[in-house]
C-alpha cells in the first residue's frame, strides 16, 4: 500500500523552513549539493536546492568554502561509494576550521546500513545522514542540526512514501524531469535499487498533470518520465491511468511539444505502449531500453525474466511502429560466471540490433544482493579485455549510425554554450542526439532552431543553423 505524505506534514516542514530562514537572516550563507548516480538523485537534489533556497541560503561554487554541503550518493557501483568517503573526507580539516559548516550525506548509499554506519562512525563530522525516503524531512533535519548542534541520522529501511508539495528548482525552464514513481520490484540479482529506493510507487496521475501545467505556465516545451520502470506505472493504483494512457494525457497539453521517458524494463514494455509511442508524434523517437546480457543463462542469472528472443523481437515491434527510432542500452560485461562464449553472445546481440548508445559497465558487485554471493571465476583482466572489445564494436557502430545524419536538417531545442567549444552551441534531436551548432546571434536558450548537420563524430553531431 501507498503511503501518502500529508499537507499538514508537508507544512510542517514549511515552518522549519521559515525558522531556518529567520535564523540565517542578515548573513550569506551558501550551499552546495554535489550529486552521483541517476536522474532520480538529480531530481532529489533539485529538491534539496529548493528547499535550501527558501530556508536563505544561495547556491555555492565550491563545496570546500560552502556554509552547507551535502553528498547525495549513488549505490549502484562500488567506484561511486569509494569517491564519496575520499569526498567526504577533504572536508574533515574545512570542518575544523569553521565548525559551524554543516555536512551531509544523503542519498541510496546511505540506505545500506554498512554505509550509513561507516559514515556515522568514521567520519564524526558529518552532522547529517539521511535516505531516499525522509527528503521532504529535510528542512526539520537541517533546523535540528543548527538549533541543538546534534547530528541527525535517519535512514530507516522502508519501502517508501509519496510527498507531493515538496518544493523543486529546475536548471532550464523549458524542459523538466519528472519522477512518476519511485522504487523497483524487479530485484535483478546486481541491483541494489530495491533496498535503497524500495517498492514501486505510483504518483497520482492527477499530480503528475498538475506539476505539468504549472511548469507550463513558465514555459515548458520538453518533459522526460522519470521511474526505474516506468513501463510499471500505475499498477499500484486503483482506478487511474497506465503509462500509455498517461504519455497520451501529456501529449493532449498544448504547451509540451517532446516527451522523453526512462527507464523501461523489457519484460513490461507492451504492444499498447509501442502504439501509442507510433502514433503520437510529441512522444520522442528515443527509447533507452536496457537489455544488460545477450545470453539466456546469463539473463535467467541476473532474474531480467525475458530471453535474448523475446528482446530482438520486442525490438522488431518497436521498429515497425517507429522505423527512425534511435535505441540505447545498458549492458553488464562480466557478470559472474560469465564465460567468453557467453561475452560473444552479448556482442552478436549488440551487432544485430546496432544500438545508437551504449551504456557499458563491467560487473561490480554490490553488498546485499544475490549476485554478490555467486562464484566468479574469470579476473578482472579478462572482463576488462572483453570490455574493451565491445566498446570498440560500439563505437564503429555509433559512428556508422550517425553518418546517417549528415546533410541533413533536425530541428533542436537550443540549450546554451556547447559544453566543448565556447564558440557554439549545443541542442538535442528528437532522437537524443547532440549537436554542436553555429549559431546566429539571436539565438537564445530554449529557442527551436533548424540546424543542418555538417559533420559526425561518434558520440556527437556537429552543424550550422539554417537561415
Amino acid at each position: 500500500m501507498i503511503e501518502f505524505v500529508s499537507k499538514e506534514c508537508i507544512d510542517t516542514q514549511k515552518e522549519y523552513m521559515k525558522n531556518v530562514r529567520l535564523k540565517n537572516e542578515g548573513t550569506k550563507k551558501t550551499a552546495v549539493v554535489v550529486t552521483y548516480g541517476c536522474a532520480q538523485n538529480e531530481t532529489d537534489s533539485d529538491k534539496l536546492y529548493a528547499m535550501l533556497f527558501q530556508m536563505g541560503y544561495e547556491k555555492g561554487d565550491d563545496e570546500k568554502n560552502a556554509d552547507l554541503v551535502i553528498y547525495n550518493t549513488c549505490s549502484v557501483r562500488e567506484n561511486a561509494e569509494v569517491k564519496v568517503y575520499g569526498k567526504v573526507g577533504t572536508l574533515k580539516a574545512k570542518k575544523k576550521k569553521n565548525p559551524d559548516m554543516v555536512i551531509g550525506v544523503c542519498g541510496c548509499l546511505m540506505q545500506q546500513p554498512h554505509a550509513s554506519e561507516r559514515i556515522k562512525k568514521t567520519f564524526p563530522f558529518v552532522d547529517m545522514v539521511f535516505g531516499t525516503h525522509v527528503i521532504h524531512e529535510f528542512p526539520k533535519m537541517l533546523h535540528h542540526v543548527l538549533t541543538e548542534r546534534e547530528r541527525v541520522f535517519s535512514v530507516d529501511s522502508v519501502d517508501g512514501v509519496i510527498a507531493e508539495g515538496v518544493p523543486v528548482v529546475y536548471d532550464k525552464w523549458y524542459k523538466a524531469s519528472i519522477p512518476i514513481m519511485y522504487g523497483c520490484n524487479n530485484f535483478c540479482t546486481y541491483c541494489v535499487v530495491p533496498y535503497t529506493r524500495g517498492r514501486e510507487r505510483s504518483r497520482k496521475s492527477e499530480d503528475i498533470l498538475k506539476e505539468i501545467h504549472t511548469l507550463c505556465e513558465k514555459g515548458l516545451k520538453e518533459v522526460t518520465l522519470l521511474g526505474q520502470n516506468v513501463n510499471s506505472y500505475g499498477k499500484d493504483l486503483q482506478d487511474d491511468l497506465d503509462f500509455p494512457d498517461l504519455l497520451s494525457a501529456i501529449c493532449e497539453i498544448d504547451q509540451i511539444q517532446r516527451v522523453r521517458f526512462v527507464t523501461s524494463h523489457p519484460k513490461d514494455l507492451t504492444d499498447k505502449l509501442i502504439a501509442v509511442m507510433g502514433n503520437n508524434k510529441k512522444i520522442c523517437n528515443s527509447l533507452h531500453l536496457p537489455f544488460q546480457a545477450g545470453n539466456n543463462r546469463v539473463l535467467k542469472e541476473m532474474n531480467r525474466r525475458y530471453t535474448r528472443e523475446d528482446y530482438l523481437t520486442l525490438v522488431s515491434k518497436i521498429r515497425a511502429a517507429v522505423p527512425d527510432i534511435a535505441l540505447t542500452s545498458d549492458v553488464i560485461v562480466g557478470f559472474p560466471g560469465e564465460t567468453e562464449e557467453e561475452f560473444y553472445d552479448t556482442l552478436s546481440l549488440i551487432r544485430e540490433v546496432r544500438f545508437d548508445n551504449l551504456f557499458t559497465f563491467i560487473y561490480s558487485p554490490r553488498k546485499d544482493t544475490k549476485a554478490a554471493l555467486m562464484e566468479d571465476p574469470r579476473t578482472y583482466e579478462e572482463k576488462l579485455k572483453n570490455f574493451n572489445e565491445l566498446l570498440e564494436v560500439q563505437t564503429e557502430i555509433c559512428r556508422e549510425a550517425n553518418e546517417a545524419y549528415l546533410n541533413n536538417t533536425y530541428e533542436i531545442i537550443d540549450e546554451g554554450l556547447s559544453k566543448n567549444n565556447s564558440e557554439m552551441r549545443q541542442g538535442r534531436t528528437t532522437t537524443n542526439k547532440v549537436i554542436n551548432y553555429k549559431a546566429r546571434a539571436d539565438v537564445k536558450e530554449g529557442d527551436f532552431v533548424t540546424v543542418k548537420v555538417t559533420e559526425v563524430m561518434s558520440w556527437s553531431l556537429v552543424g550550422v543553423q539554417e537561415c
